[in-house]
């Protein structure tokens, strides 16, 4: 006699309670079949314990499902089914095999689903990184225009340093970064977008805070606040120290340009920085003449093949707001 085929969710072993769980869609066409067409094989065989019904159900030849469920089990070296008659049952190692084949296939079926839904045209996601100092304003601003023309889109947003951002770019956690200075990389594509002046900023009741412009050289023996290590603005600001004859001599090191400014506030140093969003109290900005102090912002993405839909969609987005990029 032939068992009525199970309910997707049901398994009970023997001498266990039956316990319910999440199972994958079994059918032609399921992404469980076409992306793992074994395992899927092998759970609907399982699950109507009969391979004729399951052959009919993925809409395959009776024959191809025989072999596959055969060369499954000489490839594992147990036997996984009990042929009886026309109909099989699971031995105790096909009832432990399918507990987990149950479950990859289901990972599979929402994994499939999700990279589809984050490649649809108008409703997909995009990975974007940027600098703490582009999210008080450049970031915001950017993403309310593009979402003007693309309200579906979803955004996860990434901030971090420079090279955190350019690591998770390489690994493919970002799809793409605003980013300074601009890496010399061949596995990265990269636009310069626009460039942005640094000021020298320095305390209220400073030597030269009642200057309006300085050359960097006359700051060359004051203490310097400055980013961490591996920050663009670290590289960029000992970068300009060296063309203007000096070594920083740094006082303190931080990760975000306004705790920078509180400390100059406090009179416990000095900071090459971009322009703030809100006038900070303590502080005044001076413009440097001698070096040039800019830092050129740009876009970069892993070179390659082209991203979904959405991420191409952002990338000409962004490239077409070259040189207007910054709005102050």
């Amino acid at each position: 006699m032939v068992n009525e085929p199970r309910p997707q969710g049901y398994r009970a072993a023997s001498g266990q309670e039956e316990e319910a769980f999440v199972t994958a869609e079994l059918e032609a066409g399921s992404w469980a079949a076409l992306l793992a067409p074994r395992l899927a094989q092998f759970a609907a065989v399982a699950r109507t314990e009969h391979v004729t019904r399951a052959a009919r159900l993925l809409a395959v030849p009776q024959p191809t499902m025989s072999r596959a469920v055969a060369r499954l089990e000489a490839d594992l070296g147990v036997p996984l089914l009990a042929r009886h008659g026309r109909g099989v049952s699971l031995t105790p190692a096909g009832r432990t095999f399918l507990a987990s084949v149950e479950r990859a296939l289901a990972e599979v079926e929402r994994a499939a689903e999700a990279v589809r839904a984050d490649a649809d045209p108008g409703s997909g996601r995009v990975a974007f990184g940027f600098l703490h100092t582009l999210g008080w304003e450049t970031v915001p601003g950017l993403l309310r225009e593009f979402r003007a023309e693309h309200p579906r889109v979803r955004f996860q947003l990434v901030q971090d340093h420079n090279e955190a951002m350019l690591q998770r770019l390489r690994t493919g956690e970002l799809d793409l970064c605003l980013t300074a200075p601009l890496p010399d990389d061949p596995d990265l594509v990269t636009h310069r977008l626009d460039e942005q002046r640094l000021r020298l900023v320095v305390p209220a009741d400073h030597r030269l805070a009642g200057r309006r412009r300085v050359r960097l050289a006359e700051a060359a023996e004051e203490p310097f606040v400055t980013t961490e290590p591996g920050y663009g603005l670290r590289r960029i600001t000992d970068a300009l120290c060296a063309r203007a004859g000096f070594t920083p001599r740094t006082a303190f090191e931080g990760e975000e340009a306004e705790t920078l400014r509180g400390l100059v506030a406090a009179g416990l140093g000095v900071a090459l920085l971009p322009p703030p969003a809100v006038p900070r109290p303590g502080v005044v900005e001076l413009a440097v003449v001698e070096p040039r102090a800019v830092r050129e912002i740009g876009v970069a993405w892993r070179a390659g093949p082209g991203g979904t839909a959405p991420v191409e969609a952002f990338k000409r987005f962004v490239l077409a707001r070259r040189g207007r990029l910054l709005s102050g």
